[in-house]
């Protein structure tokens, strides 16, 4: 088992560290400056044009050019994607028209994704209604009697 440390246990040192030279810590940033090796010219060099304005001039610039060619960037992939993309959704719309009713339940019927009730909130209002003629035949008061059959229970209370 380790024996707890205790200061009072070890001596003190009986005179304390010298002294710095004199003049030690006003010498010291003259001879660190001498060590510091200066850095190239060539990697920082600038053009003579660029030098002659001033720094805030060099920094409204630079900000120029980096806004002016991130708007170049964004006006030029605008222009290159649309002609690729659907303009309106009335095109989209009819795109999904022309797939057949039996290859869209086949791929409903064979994915692992599920239709959520969100994803026919996102239905547009401008649907055609005549869809649902085909699979709902019901009457209303066929409805009503189902409806009537479901239990009462207030869960939500």
């Amino acid at each position: 088992m380790k024996t707890p440390f205790r200061l009072d246990d070890h001596p003190r040192r009986t005179s304390p560290l010298a002294p710095p030279p004199d003049g030690y810590f006003e010498r010291l940033p003259h001879r660190v400056l001498e060590r510091v090796q200066p850095a190239p010219a060539a990697e920082w060099a600038m053009p003579g044009w660029l030098l002659a304005l001033s720094r805030p001039m060099r920094t409204a610039l630079a900000s120029a050019v980096l806004l002016g060619g991130f708007a170049t960037s964004f006006f030029l992939s605008q222009q290159v994607v649309s002609p690729h993309q659907p303009a309106t959704e009335a095109t989209a719309a009819m795109a999904l028209a022309n797939v057949p009713r039996t290859e869209m339940v086949q791929y409903l019927l064979a994915s692992d994704q599920r239709v959520t009730l969100p994803d026919l909130a996102e239905l547009p209002g401008t649907a055609d209604q005549t869809v649902t003629d085909s699979f709902l035949q019901a009457s209303s008061a066929e409805v009503q009697d189902i409806l009537d059959e479901q239990p009462t229970d207030d869960l939500y209370l």
